[in-house]
């Protein structure tokens, strides 16, 4: 609730200024997201809907996501950092870049507890988007670079054979029930949050701060 009280103290103070907001919807209809059955695996999983929000108006609002984790990056700890872009239509909204909590000995795990990160920030985005009143179109569109990682909450029959990432696992996998997201492989050359986990070459920086910023 303090972060809705902060939007609006925002929006008074800025009254006569020009807020920039892409307001076209991204096109991922090339884009190969899974669509199974979780009634077996997560029967009870939904959505939590705030009951006393009030009633949406307006145009829905699409929701887009980029994860991603740079594995063992810190050269004292070895922890890994996490990076995460949510864009509402075509704008970057909420941003991430933090070293993680816990040490991870694989890629595959950096990049679980990075999406079990970016997923509960999701579902803290859109708590608050129906907070105040705006419609959400469908899933949120989320993309990280590791196959693993997606084959595993895209495909029901995926196990886990590491433990320690149950958690994680299971988090992400019962959003995915709920149909608070869908998940994909990164389709392109580079991950936009790329930019929040590396140190990138120049060509490659600029051209994530491009397609951000654009």
């Amino acid at each position: 609730m303090q972060k809705i009280l902060w939007m609006f103290s925002f929006v008074k103070r800025h009254l006569d200024s020009k807020l920039v907001f892409d307001p076209f919807t991204r096109d991922w209809s090339h884009i190969p997201f899974l669509d199974h059955d979780w009634t077996d695996f997560y029967p009870d999983a939904y959505e939590p809907i705030p009951p006393n929000a009030p009633k949406p108006r307006g145009k829905a609002v699409q929701t887009n996501m980029f994860c991603d984790a740079a594995h063992a990056n810190d050269h004292v700890t070895r922890r890994s950092t996490t990076g995460v872009i949510i864009f509402i239509q075509g704008t970057p909204i909420l941003w991430y870049s933090k070293r993680q909590a816990t040490i991870e000995t694989s890629t595959f795990g950096s990049e679980f507890v990075a999406l079990k990160i970016a997923t509960e920030l999701l579902e803290g985005l859109r708590y608050r988007l129906r907070m105040m009143g705006i419609p959400i179109q469908g899933m949120c569109n989320t993309f990280c670079d590791n196959g693993s990682v997606a084959n595993n909450v895209t495909d029901p029959t995926s196990t886990l054979t590491k433990k320690h990432n149950a958690l994680a696992y299971h988090k992400v996998r019962e959003t995915v029930a709920a149909g608070t997201q869908r998940i994909a492989l990164e389709f392109g050359k580079f991950n936009l949050s790329d930019v929040l986990t590396k140190n990138l070459p120049v060509y490659k920086h600029k051209a994530c701060c491009a397609s951000i910023l654009h």
